[in-house]
């Protein structure tokens, strides 16, 4: 029982990462895992294969402060969460983009218990930054100044209830709204004006804490839904007014790891596919065609992601699989089946790690040694043509990779490196 509760602690930590999607039908942002929040990047004329020791470093810094998130880039300009020196403070950091540091602000308090280290990924709209501190303060920062323009503890203002690794989440922003996921006795999910952060609406309350997931927008049917997670619960949402209009909870029973919930859903054609690790196994759910049931199409034991994410592409979901805390294989499982295609290691005792996707190529990140992969998908082996390693920074590689014109970004703790990929 020790052991389970010690791997659930250390685990947990790592789905600090706001693993999100967001599907095309909401506005233009800039945010996590790609600008529709599904790990993909719309670059082209990237190299598809790098010199032996890596791609060109273009520049590096050390100064970012410790945490798992990851940067965004709008303009001229990169931001990027952070701890502050005396890790008190969570900071909202800019830079321009050949490195030098243009500013720094405190913005909230984070999480004083496990994993405390930042985790919220920057969503920007309109020359607005929007964050949820490890706390569950939720925060608009004008991105032009680094002035705050508003800022709510929502944890609690709403009576919020979080496992054991607090707030880990990444907002949701659409219309006029940005959405929270309190979870505890009063609501489950709040909307809250972008521009003044006061409340729009709320939904009944589900009665169960948070887990770990940043909500997505989807549209099916000419309609659309926000699709949310908490502890042991899926629902979706009416964007217009909260109401909950379904909800998933057909888990494994009994459900040891039931609070162990970092990852958001890959959303395709009125299906979603949803994974938490821990040997829970992957799911791909269906949704009626009016987005008030959700049905349980097939499970996988072979994809139970951690919190590294994963990609779809050509009918293939990628991605990395929960053997221990601190091991995993690379595994390929088809959309419409379930089938396993592959499910293998990576060469030279690399681990487990996280997964996005830019013209036509996987990229990789051990969280374990810090290596990073080129990998071309394949529905017959993981097969990595190049790879190279970030050993600077410290703790595990839990930030996913970013990349934006030709420039790929690789966060390790409090240091950050940009590489030349096109």
């Amino acid at each position: 029982m020790l052991m389970r509760k010690t791997k659930r602690m250390i685990g947990l930590g790592a789905m600090a990462l706001c693993l999100s999607v967001l599907s095309a039908s909401a506005q233009d942002m800039t945010t996590f895992r790609g600008p529709a929040r599904d790990g993909q990047y719309a670059e082209t004329g990237l190299l598809k294969q790098w010199p032996a020791d890596g791609p060109e470093m273009l520049w590096e810094t050390n100064d970012v402060g410790k945490g798992y998130s990851t940067p965004v880039i709008v303009g001229d300009r990169l931001y990027v969460t952070g701890m502050n020196e005396n890790e008190n403070q969570e900071t909202f950091n800019a830079y321009t983009l050949d490195g030098k540091k243009v500013y720094t602000i405190a913005y909230g308090k984070p999480w004083r218990e496990n994993y405390p280290e930042t985790r919220t990924t920057p969503t920007i709209v309109d020359g607005k930054a929007y964050m949820v501190s490890g706390s569950g303060e939720v925060v608009c920062i004008n991105i032009a100044d680094g002035k705050i323009v508003w800022r709510i503890d929502g944890l609690s203002t709403y009576g919020g209830r979080t496992g054991h690794w607090g707030t880990a989440e990444c907002p949701l922003v659409y219309d006029n709204k940005v959405i929270y996921t309190s979870g505890g006795s009063q609501t489950s999910m709040v909307a809250l004006d972008k521009e003044t952060g006061k409340e729009i609406w709320k939904t009944k309350s589900l009665r169960a804490n948070s887990a770990y997931i940043s909500p997505i927008l989807v549209t099916w049917n000419g309609k659309r839904q926000i699709i949310g997670g908490i502890e042991q619960v899926m629902f979706g949402v009416n964007p217009d007014n909260g109401d909950i209009e379904w909800t998933f909870t057909d888990w494994p029973s009994p459900n040891t790891y039931e609070n162990i919930a970092p990852n958001s859903p890959l959303f395709k054609d009125g299906s979603f596919f949803f994974s938490e690790g821990y040997d829970t196994g992957g799911y791909l759910i269906k949704l009626n065609d009016t987005m008030t049931a959700a049905t349980k199409v097939w499970k996988t034991d072979d994809l139970d992601t951690h919190h590294g994410g994963y990609v779809l592409i050509d009918g293939v979901i990628y991605g990395s699989n929960w053997v221990n805390n601190n091991a995993g294989n690379w595994v390929a499982i088809d959309w419409n089946t379930g089938k396993t295609l592959y499910n293998t290691g990576w060469s030279g005792g690399k681990g487990k790690g996280s997964t996005v996707a830019a013209d036509g190529m996987l990229y990789t990140h051990d969280e374990r040694r810090g290596f990073v992969g080129l990998v071309r998908p394949s529905k017959d082996k993981y097969d990595v043509v190049s790879e190279f390693r970030v050993s600077k920074g410290s703790g595990p590689s839990w930030a996913h990779l970013v990349i934006n014109r030709g420039v790929l970004y690789v966060r390790h703790g409090e240091y950050m490196a940009a590489y030349k990929v096109k």
